[in-house]
């Protein structure tokens, strides 16, 4: 601590990412990274993109990128906000949309960016807990808010809600901005954004870095009411108006462009996660039904934390939370067929 510091600073909780280490090499199960590289498109978009117009600055508006999205998900160009990661893109949701009188509401156990948010922007924020079975339950958030916001599929629990339960929601809630996190949704789940025409209080969050083998890149956006980009654009524009490097906005809208590539990586992904659960079930895990790029379970004896240990020093990577509720649970992420095998064949002689 410094005397230097802010008063806000002092109070602050930041987000802890997945391990990074660089002691070894690993199998990285921890970070839900996708195992695949990009789209060969999008990587010679990005290497097109590396000449001699980097001395000038982007697109601020990044519209390439936000007509590719628009095409694909049919919606227009209006209803698109793009950022330096969905994080980012949460970030202006929070400032810009979730800070009113009554409290947001969130589940207790998802992802731990909501609460960092909450307290650096200073919002009320109440938890709403999940079920006993980790089912996030709608029907709990009928109460007086500011705003909703929650991952489907939810993580770090892998499980989905159907677009049926979300819209009672939107119905249920027509005065408050409902924020539908979609970092997983191409895993198995289905998204919401054919509701925003419908519903003027949805935002939909999605990112480039799962599905679309772009953590590295940094690219995320939102899709909802033009009257909800707005804000959003108001606040980037009086933050930083050039989130999106012109390399970001080339191969992102080149990795929305290759359908083909992007459903084949998904497809992989999903059978790989079936094979995993599959044999952890045999092995007497309990997996909660997954919905996502990976995997909640529980070892026979609830023993996660040492689990975590062991196979970490022998050179795979899983995430372990030490919290209530999830301490006894690992948080695979699915890697290729080779890498799970690995994983699977330590976790045999554990």
């Amino acid at each position: 601590m410094s005397q230097y510091w802010s008063k806000l600073v002092h109070n602050l909780d930041p987000y802890v990412p997945g391990e990074q280490p660089k002691d070894q090499r690993y199998i990285k199960l921890n970070t839900n990274e996708c195992p695949y590289p990009p789209s060969p498109n999008a990587l010679a978009a990005i290497h097109a993109a590396a000449d001699e117009r980097l001395r000038l600055y982007p697109d601020p508006n990044a519209d390439e990128l936000k007509d590719a999205i628009a095409d694909y998900y049919k919606v227009q160009r209006a209803n698109i906000f793009v950022g330096n990661g969905s994080d980012e893109v949460l970030a202006h949701v929070f400032q810009g949309l979730l800070k009113h009188d009554a409290p947001l509401l969130y589940p207790d156990i998802s992802y731990s960016f909501y609460p960092v948010y909450a307290n650096l922007y200073q919002i009320n924020a109440q938890q709403i807990p999940l079920r006993e079975d980790f089912r996030v339950c709608l029907g709990d958030y009928a109460v007086d808010n500011g705003g909703i916001i929650f991952p489907n599929p939810n993580a770090p629990t892998s499980m989905a809600l159907g677009l049926d339960t979300i819209e009672a929601l939107l119905q249920t809630h027509a005065e408050s901005v409902v924020v539908v996190d979609e970092a997983y949704v191409d895993f198995g789940a289905q998204t919401a954004i054919p509701l925003i025409d419908k519903y003027p209080n949805l935002l939909v969050v999605q990112t480039f870095s799962k599905s679309r083998s772009l953590a590295g890149l940094r690219v995320g956006f939102a899709v909802g009411h033009p009257d909800l980009i707005n804000a959003l654009e108001r606040v980037k524009n009086s933050f930083n108006s050039y989130p999106l490097g012109r390399m970001a906005i080339a191969g992102a809208a080149a990795a929305m462009r290759d359908k083909a590539y992007f459903e084949d990586t998904c497809q992989k992904i999903i059978a790989t996660r079936e094979m995993t659960v599959q044999s952890l079930t045999e092995m007497g895990f309990s997996v909660l039904p997954s919905a996502a790029n990976f995997v909640f379970a529980r070892p026979p004896a609830g023993n996660a934390e040492s689990l975590y240990l062991a196979l970490k020093q022998r050179g795979v990577l899983v995430r372990y939370f030490n919290k209530p509720r999830i301490n006894e649970y690992l948080r695979i992420t699915i890697g290729t067929d080779e890498e799970m095998a690995t994983f699977l064949s330590v976790l045999a002689e554990l």
